[in-house]
């Protein structure tokens, strides 16, 4: 079971590269990667783990995170909606994830973003797209294809910054961290 001491933090090397892709059928360790990160989300989500392997809550993973380079990625998202806060809106082990198409309209989330790889609290909009078209290979080894929207879309873009070596907080304006000028606000 992977708990935070497994998570690397900001300042390690491999969360500042770009990782590798995973070749096609998929390996049984690769598998089991996205298996593991799946297993910590759903963990992080119940607070009873949390308090037990003090664990911090966290709705996405990326394998650079636990210090392996390789395109893969799990989300588990909560409903934002009002009333429906215990459904899940996405669940998805992903691997070799790429945006085909991205909306000009930019949001940004008005708390701002946070990350399980980064321990200090980091003030300021993160402008992102605002709707994305991501195309990827799910644990069964299909190819899967589909259009996200506002919180879902930020999420996972913040995931797959970090196949490509960035961090939430490369993106904030440092001259001026809460301009929401051309920002949609979620």
């Amino acid at each position: 079971m992977l708990t935070m001491k497994d998570i690397i933090r900001e300042g390690h090397p491999t969360l500042r590269k770009e990782a590798v892709e995973v070749t096609t059928p998929l390996s049984e360790d690769d598998i089991q990667i996205g298996k593991d990160m799946m297993e910590f989300l759903i963990n992080s989500q119940d607070p009873e783990m949390i308090e037990k392997y003090e664990l911090r809550s966290g709705v996405g993973l990326a394998a650079p995170q636990l210090d392996i380079s390789k395109k893969i990625l799990a989300v588990l998202i909560p409903s934002i909606k009002p009333g429906h806060e215990d459904e899940i809106s996405f669940a998805q082990v992903m691997y070799n994830p790429k945006i085909i198409s991205h909306s000009v309209q930019m949001a940004a989330l008005s708390d701002g973003e946070g990350c399980l790889s980064v321990d200090r609290p980091v003030e300021g909009y993160v402008p992102r797209p605002q709707r994305i078209t991501l195309e990827w290979t799910d644990i069964n080894g299909n190819k899967q294809q589909k259009r996200f929207k506002d919180y879902e879309a930020i999420v996972l873009q913040h995931e797959l910054d970090h196949l490509n070596g960035i961090l939430f907080v490369d993106r904030i304006n440092q001259k001026n961290p809460f301009d929401k000028t051309h920002l949609t606000l979620l």
